[in-house]
């Protein structure tokens, strides 16, 4: 029952804020396209709830910086001053607002990972596709970007399993007060700045060659969604896509046709 009511308050605070934050949405808009440039909006392939990619919205928050090669430069030399401040005041996440609109995502709920991580997740982590990722969620109010990887697992595990209204509230207002008050924003060599593949090598928990492969299969992955002969899925039926095989969440076994 609670799944209907949360998927309704979404549709309800999703568009609402859209209409009611249209001018800042403009404004970011028109700020990240001076100081970051073209494109505006940073588009990326997460998984969603039963592992469905979608398409998954920010303002960009870095240039496009480039070497005497014509390589991106670090992503700590294209972080622009502008880029800082919506990250800081978390800003340039407002345009989750349409993936909640359109069902990808909830306002609560695990934060959606990259594909590159989900392949390492184990049974437990997978637990998290069994449920919209949201904007904010346990993970967020419970140390944000200064915890490891597998905290972030486990604290959206206990989020599928106890959700409810009231939990949701309170993450809800728990989160306003972490946004004020900038909390865990700034990463202290944990998630953010470390990927759970490397997690994971570091501590021993998968060897060379078992992280090799999971690189190989999410850049497969990566390069399907976006190369031209896939452009059409990507348009059209990128929704339908999933790293999920029928009711297990078979992350690595999925193609895409």
């Amino acid at each position: 029952m609670y799944k209907f009511v949360k998927r309704l308050i979404d549709i309800v605070i999703s568009l609402t804020g859209i209409i009611v934050l249209s001018w800042l949405f403009l404004l970011l808009a028109l700020l990240t396209l001076i100081f970051n440039g073209r494109p505006i909006i940073f588009k990326q392939p997460r998984p969603g709830k039963n592992g469905k990619i979608f398409m998954f919205y920010k303002f960009r928050s870095m240039s496009n910086k480039k070497d005497e090669n014509g390589n991106l430069l670090p992503d700590a030399q294209r972080l622009t001053k502008f880029g800082k401040f919506i990250r800081l005041t978390s800003i340039d996440e407002i345009p989750q607002l349409f993936n909640i609109l359109k069902g990808d995502m909830s306002l609560i709920g695990p934060r959606p990972r990259m594909i590159e991580e989900c392949l390492f997740l184990d049974e437990k982590g997978k637990e998290r596709f069994k449920v919209r990722p949201g904007i904010t969620g346990w993970a967020q109010i419970n140390g944000r970007n200064n915890i490891t990887f597998d905290k972030v697992v486990q604290f959206d595990k206990e989020y599928v399993d106890n959700m409810s209204f009231k939990f949701d509230v309170k993450i809800f207002f728990k989160t306003i007060g972490y946004v004020l008050k900038k909390e865990d924003v700034n990463k202290v060599g944990t998630v953010s700045n470390e990927f759970y593949g490397d997690y994971l090598l570091r501590t021993n928990q998968i060897t060379k060659e078992e992280y090799a492969e999971k690189m190989l299969i999410a850049k497969n992955m990566t390069e399907a969604l976006f190369s031209k002969k896939q452009k059409h899925l990507v348009k059209n039926k990128v929704r339908k896509l999933k790293l999920a095989a029928e009711e297990d969440y078979d992350l690595e076994s999925k193609t895409i046709d």
